[in-house]
């Protein structure tokens, strides 16, 4: 009688977490800015190294040094474990809670970093930096008017805040408050002129109004600063689609497939124009021309925007634009 051997074959599961904005519909990452607090405000202690193995989650303490700097390395997961750690022994310290939830809400866990933002907020209500992420993970999570207040919150603490002004017409635009987001991106341009999410995404809001002419000045000046982005690219092929530039769109929509040949929208915008081009006379624009024409808007924008006892926080040439996630064309 023939033997018959069953061999048993096990299988080993390991749950990675995501890293995650905005984002797009088309989604562009990037780092976010973070301030590290100073020893004083950080309340870091010096903790002991640790060995985690596969069988055992560590629960010795570390420091929000070594928290931090799996943050930077772009270990968001193991970040958050480590954050937890140095909460658990610092759960006073209105800045490891931050860090606790930017770490949670760049590895896609977005509910964890609103409990950890809203715990630096009962710790610190001022705590500008919570209010403004935890508006962008509540944007992400389809909750503009709960965003809208945050942002508001603290727009109250520091009203020429270029990257609150720009939350703010984010969430005012989510809402369909078009003439409201329109009036926010201004401002964020006018005290950042080199802020260029926030020209993408006013032009973006004006290609949603019908306005595609209104679009181009705009997405003009975004990608002469920054040609390397293919969000601008794409919805600087779309204006120009619109508003009957076919050849200049093609331009714009290829330029943006060089960067990410996988960008499906940029792909999709090409095949369209060059279809329409086929035997169509097109006018061509120029660019230059449009960017300078928004230039010459944003003097105008500051005079409204920043009074003259403040136009030292202006900013002309230092983009502080913190690309995170992206959600549709529309970032940060």
């Amino acid at each position: 009688m023939p033997r018959m051997t069953a061999g048993l074959t096990v299988l080993a599961a390991i749950a990675l977490a995501a890293c995650g904005e905005k984002g797009k519909a088309t989604i562009t990452t990037g780092s976010t800015s973070v301030t590290s607090p100073s020893a004083a405000e950080s309340g870091a202690t010096a903790g002991a190294s640790v060995t985690s193995t596969a069988a055992t989650v560590s629960t010795a303490p570390v420091s929000y040094a070594e928290a931090e700097t799996s943050f930077r390395h772009g270990d968001y997961a193991e970040a958050v474990g480590k954050f937890e750690r140095y909460t658990r022994d610092n759960p006073d310290n209105a800045w490891g809670q931050y860090m606790l939830g930017l770490s949670a809400w760049k590895s896609g866990q977005h509910e964890r970093a609103l409990q950890a933002f809203d715990a630096a907020l009962q710790l610190d209500p001022t705590h500008r930096k919570s209010l403004l992420n935890s508006a962008r993970v509540l944007l992400e999570t389809d909750q503009p008017e709960e965003a809208l207040d945050r942002v508001q919150k603290a727009l109250a603490i520091e009203p020429l805040s270029g990257d609150g002004l720009r939350l703010l017409g984010r969430a005012q635009g989510e809402l369909g408050h078009f003439d409201d987001a329109i009036d926010a991106y201004q401002r964020a341009i006018a005290i950042d002129d080199q802020d260029v999410w926030a020209m993408n995404n006013l032009g973006y809001i004006y290609i949603q109004q019908g306005r595609s002419d209104a679009a181009l000045p705009p997405l003009a000046r975004a990608v002469e600063i920054r040609s390397n982005v293919p969000v601008f690219q794409n919805n600087l092929g779309m204006a120009l689609e619109r508003a009957g530039h076919l050849s200049d769109a093609k331009t714009a929509y290829e330029t943006a497939l060089q960067t990410d040949s996988t960008y499906e929208k940029a792909s999709v915008g090409l095949a369209r124009v060059t279809a329409r081009i086929a035997g169509t006379d097109t006018v061509a624009v120029d660019l230059g021309a449009l960017s300078k024409q928004f230039q010459d808007s944003i003097a105008q924008w500051r005079t409204a925007t920043v009074p003259p006892d403040s136009a030292s926080t202006v900013s002309t040439g230092t983009d502080t634009s913190s690309s995170t996630m992206v959600r549709d064309s529309v970032s940060q």
